[in-house]
């Protein structure tokens, strides 16, 4: 599988590398994305490629199932906080997106308590934080099939990770002094098509 990835290496390294050597080498001294994005780890998504941007363009921050934890302190390791820290404090970034996606594997788990999934691991320890967007799914009459509810828990958890956020006190600073917005967005694998769901914004 290397021998793949070298390929498609030397490809890039003599066609979009000395294609776009200028740009790249600025690139090699700062970054200054406007914009963050937390997006699911999912192969088949890759913001990059789904928004047509360019290296340099978004801070992109990828963890199972596109969630953000709230605000603490506590704990061992804040790999997802971290890095948003550093995208709102330190690179002043203008807007912060959470891309959630259609047929996620971390979601559908949560959804219907996967048996494959080790219950004192960490995909279940993590995928927690979407429980009270499942319990909201769950609550509600409308929905009649397991996977109506699995695509709307989908959509909930984007909703309850832009709550999330605002649990960040230097994310709250920065929207209530109109330097920051917060988006929701859904993206369906099979389709194509892109759905704003959320914003919290700065004015």
């Amino acid at each position: 599988m290397i021998e793949k990835l070298l390929r498609g290496y030397e490809r890039f390294r003599n066609g979009y590398f000395e294609q776009n050597r200028p740009q790249l080498e600025q690139l090699a001294d700062e970054q200054n994305p406007e914009i963050a994005m937390v997006s699911c780890c999912d192969s088949r998504v890759d913001p990059a490629i789904l928004f047509d941007v360019e290296p340099g363009d978004i801070f992109v921050i990828r963890n199972v199932a596109n969630l953000v934890p709230p605000y603490e302190t506590k704990g061992d390791f804040h790999g997802t906080s971290a890095a948003l820290e550093f995208a709102v404090s330190c690179l002043k970034v203008k807007q912060v997106v959470v891309l959630g996606h259609a047929n996620c594997g971390g979601i559908r788990a949560l959804m219907e308590k996967d048996t494959l999934i080790n219950r004192e691991g960490f995909i279940d320890s993590w995928m927690h934080l979407a429980a009270s967007a499942k319990q909201e799914v769950l609550a509600r009459s409308d929905l009649k099939t397991p996977q109506q509810r699995i695509e709307a828990c989908e959509q909930t958890a984007v909703s309850y990770s832009l709550k999330n956020l605002m649990t960040y006190p230097w994310v709250r600073s920065q929207v209530e002094a109109g330097c920051l917005d917060l988006v929701g967005c859904y993206y369906d694998l099979r389709t194509g098509e892109l759905a704003i769901l959320n914003e919290i914004n700065s004015a």
